[in-house]
């Protein structure tokens, strides 16, 4: 009996003895947070459960964890890393938390006390749509939902195309005409990644990541066997990077991601014939393809038949976010766009209409870079009677007369199409996915002389 009375008194003793530390650890928790209500604190702890104190990783492109929870009216302490290669921050709402980490940079950051559940996330365009946020679940708090991601900034609002509108005056359209090819065999070519406010429709700008200032990048031209060596400079103000889809290179070489003010030379020798797409490949691809980082290349097929002038066209799609913003990752994910165009502007050979002659021949090199669309490339009044379509022919005259009508291309296709005009007049040209027709997917061939006051407004 005795041994029996001396054991209760052990447990008693040890109970006591760990009830008091676990009210001291809670104690000491509120006094660092500022909190002097230490009975408060202890009974919320005690009540809610949840956790004061977290180890977050940032990557390239999540957040470990995902899902927190935490008690109500309690300071909690994040202690985060980035491992990733970009620049990350993470914030409240967007709005508190820690400075841009660059990699392999931490810093601990005190957010809350919280009533009710809310996010953090990455400010960098994108990356929170891209998964870059994690969810703080209150216990004990206000509200069971998550309310953070229902939150939107003040003037988030997308940008609206107004289909009537024109450009202003002195608005120039993009040249179309193919460049030449560059003297040699070897071609220099230095090109800076940027952020650029831009028009991409009468009226409405958005601020694109671009190559060299232009939406698409530069159009380069050469020949199987040239040598490309391609010097890449980023000028902006976030990681970008480049991928030649005629090159033969490891991704993890030149097509690395580079922070602003570095640089990277890109080189590979174009061993296969065809129109090419290249693009930024930093994550979220789809948000830097889908904003603008986009371009094409044109290997030119030996043995390649003389025309009397080449035109190259590349079909993207835009997906707005507010007005002088980048474009919308959600959007883009959710294949919601709000325009199909050629060479980066809503009906942009409308306004400003190819001019060509009668009689003579003529080659479109076109390239569908998307990210996300198909396209049916067609001439209303015209029969293609030459097709090349992802380094091959498809269609050459010959004795069966054989004609087409659509060239169809899937994201990140290209070829070209070769065909005459019969007489003068105005000839649209279109993707024949007729949906996209009036979301800006048309342009004109102007015949001779033709009367275009009609499309121009002057």
């Amino acid at each position: 009996m005795d041994n029996e009375r001396h054991g209760d008194g052990w447990w008693v003793t040890t109970f006591v003895i760990g009830m008091v530390a676990l009210i001291l650890g809670v104690v000491a928790i509120a006094i660092a947070s500022g909190n002097t209500d230490t009975s408060s604190a202890a009974a919320a702890v005690a009540a809610t459960g949840g956790e004061t104190e977290f180890d977050v990783t940032l990557a390239d492109i999540s957040v470990t964890p995902m899902m927190i929870e935490v008690p109500a009216g309690q300071p909690i302490t994040l202690h985060v890393t980035n491992t990733g290669t970009l620049d990350h921050d993470f914030k409240v709402l967007g709005e508190t938390g820690t400075t841009m980490l660059k990699k392999g940079q931490s810093a601990d950051v005190v957010i809350g006390p919280f009533t009710s559940d809310t996010e953090v996330w990455c400010t960098v365009p994108g990356h929170k749509e891209a998964g870059m946020k994690m969810a703080v679940h209150v216990l004990g708090g206000t509200s069971s939902g998550t309310t953070g991601s229902a939150a939107t900034t003040p003037g988030s609002q997308s940008a609206t195309i107004d289909a009537a509108a024109m450009p202003a005056t002195d608005w120039q359209g993009r040249d179309p005409v193919l460049p030449a090819k560059a003297a040699g065999t070897v071609h220099e070519i230095a090109m800076s990644a940027t952020e650029d406010l831009i028009e991409v429709a009468p009226g409405v700008t958005q601020l694109m990541w671009t190559f060299d200032g232009q939406v698409p990048g530069p159009i380069l031209h050469g020949k199987v066997g040239d040598t490309f060596r391609i010097t890449l400079t980023n000028d902006g103000t976030m990681g970008h990077s480049i991928d030649f889809h005629a090159s033969k290179v490891a991704w993890n070489d030149e097509m690395r991601t580079i922070l602003p003010g570095e640089s990277l030379v890109y080189e590979f020798e174009a061993q296969f014939a065809g129109a090419y797409m290249y693009h930024c490949g930093t994550a979220p691809a789809l948000h830097h393809i889908g904003n603008g980082m986009y371009g094409a290349i044109i290997v030119d097929p030996p043995g390649l038949a003389p025309v009397d002038e080449e035109f190259v066209l590349v079909q993207s799609e835009l997906y707005l976010g507010p007005e002088g913003q980048p474009g919308d990752l959600t959007k883009m994910m959710n294949e919601e766009w709000d325009a199909v165009v050629f060479n980066g502007y809503h009906s942009q050979y409308k306004f400003a209409p190819i001019h060509v002659e009668a009689g003579k021949r003529y080659r479109v090199w076109v390239i569908n870079d998307g990210p996300n669309e198909n396209s049916a490339f067609h001439i209303v009044g015209t029969v293609f009677d030459t097709v090349y379509k992802e380094g091959a022919y498809t269609l050459q005259p010959d004795d069966t007369h054989g004609g087409s009508q659509v060239l169809d291309l899937q994201p990140a296709q290209g070829g070209f199409v070769e065909f005459t005009f019969a007489e003068d007049g105005l000839y649209p040209f279109v993707t024949h996915k007729f949906a996209n027709v009036g979301k800006g997917a048309i342009g004109f061939f102007a015949v001779g002389d033709v009367d275009t006051t009609a499309l121009t407004g002057h």
